[in-house]
């Protein structure tokens, strides 16, 4: 059974690690963990791992985060990929940081992403895991807030919390997207 894990991000050392980019962070996590690395390929960084008799084509768009949809579309049809077998992970200021929610379908919720991926697809019915980032930002400051790092007070969870969010995207893979849910969004 093959899974397409998307991670949204920007690429370039200046997006690198910032709160925009967590999707990036949560895959090269489980890259590094199964000894793999990244090629480039069509609209993205690429690479395959295998684990628990399940494979995962994680996905980093090069499109920029705007144009998201351009890998997702692409990556889809290579791998001839039903939408309920991809995972989408983001980052969601509307959550606060570290919490997770993975749902099976929702809106964008402004995220231009997701918005992109939403017009590729003519839909917006595909997995994804939002990952909080938090909303400590002044009105009209958001792009500025998303575009840094992560605070000093949050360096010493994210960690843990980005080994979490790879935990379920194999979980995805291995007990389904409602187990998953039920195991992994947090209170």
């Amino acid at each position: 059974m093959k899974y397409l894990i998307v991670g949204l991000g920007n690429i370039g050392p200046e997006y690198a690690e910032t709160r925009h980019n967590i999707g990036f962070m949560v895959l090269d996590y489980l890259a590094k963990k199964h000894e793999a690395s990244f090629d480039s390929g069509r609209h993205a960084f690429v690479t395959e791992i295998k684990t628990k008799g399940r494979t995962f084509v994680l996905v980093k768009p090069t499109t920029y985060m705007n144009l998201s949809g351009k890998a997702v579309g692409h990556w889809l049809n290579s791998l001839k990929l039903p939408v309920d077998q991809m995972m989408v992970i983001t980052d969601d200021i509307a959550l606060p940081f570290g919490k997770m929610r993975i749902r099976a379908k929702g809106s964008a919720g402004g995220h231009n992403g997701l918005k992109h991926i939403e017009q590729t697809l003519g839909h917006n019915n595909y997995p994804r895991l939002r990952f909080g980032v938090g909303d400590s930002f002044h009105k009209g400051k958001q792009v500025d807030y998303v575009l840094s790092k992560f605070g000093e007070d949050e360096q010493p969870e994210l960690q843990t919390l980005i080994e979490k969010a790879a935990e379920s995207v194999v979980s995805f893979g291995t007990i389904g997207l409602e187990r998953t849910m039920n195991h992994f969004n947090t209170k």
